[in-house]
């Protein structure tokens, strides 16, 4: 067999478990990609650390451009990380220099993924990023190829794995945000600094690329509502368990309409409510298939890894082609149509002190604004003279709704911001 010739920039984490992969499993792994599999050079700060394996007769480089000017590498795996700066430096110009790219580094293919796609297209190269979205879920392999002749109208899922632990574990354990936040940081399911994760960023990098493969528009990262767990209380959790919901970070985007991350209240029935730990989940719908999900685990070195291997694979056989399922300048301008307003159930919340006539009072800004209550439940008497409201509406705008709390927060009875979660369901997501 030929030899395919791999440079790999980064060996933390993932990147070392690439390696491992390929160094130990080389004979499999190469009758699969139907060349000889090879580690030419790689990319790290610390030539000598213990990784558990041994980098015997490959380059090593400090600075990653270094893997530009090695003429002999065929393919750079980039697994810096990083919106930009040395990433994309690396990526740019290794397709510039007629190199194949294959990477995990989301927020990168989330701002420049277009670009970056369009510059391969210009080298006759490809740049696959399986690995930046969902882990050891195919999620982008299954847009761009098991559903390409679909026209898919509505991507859904648990798209960040350290939310989903989160939540899930406030729901079996009633405990409170901040502790369950440290328990996953010593498990290491949560970073240091977990803002990315539990603000929503993480997800909407996600939610971005796969809607602009399942709708071949150009997706603009700034377009996204995103909105995470961080005021997340235990309080909600228990009151969705009563109602019959399970609390989840979803990420949804609907063709022509606006893409949100956003905490949200999904029937204990529905298949994502039992998705539950650090598994992620896509859903997508369209026709004819009319509703595909998968699960699986989103993060972490082995499902990374497993999806970087995939795209080495298909970079080394030819059949990796165009990352979106087709040119670039074939995707349309994103569509955004103002009056296509998506309706969805809502949960409200909200404490309130305990005297006669406030009940009524809220009820009142609910009915002119024409908002419908589904269900309420008022918890008992409190030693500090609140009571908590927990209403359910039925189907209406956010825009709506939003300026109806945001008129119910003004009253001098109610104690502290409300609360509003939306209620998705299957229906929801047509």
């Amino acid at each position: 067999m030929s030899v395919f010739r791999i440079g790999i920039a980064g060996l933390g984490v993932v990147g070392a478990e690439t390696a491992r992969q390929i160094l130990t499993k080389q004979d499999r792994l190469s009758k699969r990609a139907g060349k000889n599999l090879k580690i030419i050079a790689v990319s790290a700060r610390d030539r000598l650390k213990d990784r558990g394996f041994k980098l015997e007769e490959v380059f090593f480089y400090k600075d990653p451009l270094k893997l530009v000017e090695h003429d002999e590498i065929d393919v750079i795996i980039e697994l810096i990380g990083g919106e930009s700066g040395i990433a994309f430096d690396l990526c740019r110009k290794a397709l510039q220099a007629g190199k194949h790219v294959v990477t995990a580094n989301k927020a990168m293919i989330a701002h420049h993924g277009l670009s970056l796609s369009k510059l391969a297209e210009e080298n006759d190269v490809t740049i696959q990023f399986e690995a930046a979205v969902a882990g050891g879920i195919p999620a982008v392999k299954i847009l761009r190829e098991g559903l390409a002749g679909n026209k898919i109208d509505t991507v859904a899922g648990i798209l960040n794995g350290t939310c989903n632990y989160i939540l899930s574990k406030m729901t079996s354990s009633q405990s409170t945000f901040q502790d369950v936040l440290e328990e996953a940081q010593q498990k290491g399911f949560a970073e240091a600094d977990p803002s990315f994760d539990i603000d929503g960023v993480d997800a909407a990098h996600k939610l971005a690329i796969l809607s602009s493969i399942a709708f071949k528009q150009k997706i603009k990262f700034s377009s996204l509502s995103i909105s995470g767990i961080r005021h997340v209380s235990a309080i909600d959790v228990m009151y969705a368990g009563k109602l019959g919901f399970s609390l989840k970070l979803l990420g949804i985007a609907r063709r022509d309409s606006t893409a949100e991350i956003t905490m949200a209240l999904i029937p204990s029935e529905e298949q994502l409510a039992s998705v539950n730990g650090a598994l992620n989940a896509v859903s997508y719908r369209g026709n004819p298939v009319e509703s595909s999900i998968c699960i699986g685990p989103g993060a972490g070195a082995g499902p990374t890894s497993s999806a970087v291997l995939a795209d080495l694979i298909d970079v080394a056989t030819g059949l990796a082609n165009f990352a979106y399922g087709s040119p670039v300048e074939t995707l349309s301008e994103q569509k955004l149509d103002e009056n296509k307003l998506s309706q969805q159930c809502y949960y409200l919340r909200i404490a309130v002190t305990d005297r006669p006539g406030v009940l009524s009072e809220i009820s009142a800004i609910l009915r002119d604004y024409e908002l419908s209550v589904a269900s309420m439940i008022q918890n008992s008497h409190s030693n500090d003279g609140s009571v908590f409201l927990v209403l359910t509406t039925h189907k209406c705008t956010k825009k709506i709704i939003e300026t109806a709390v945001s008129k119910i927060s003004l009253s001098e009875h109610v104690l502290d911001s409300p609360m509003l979660i939306p209620i998705y369901d299957s229906g929801s997501f047509g």
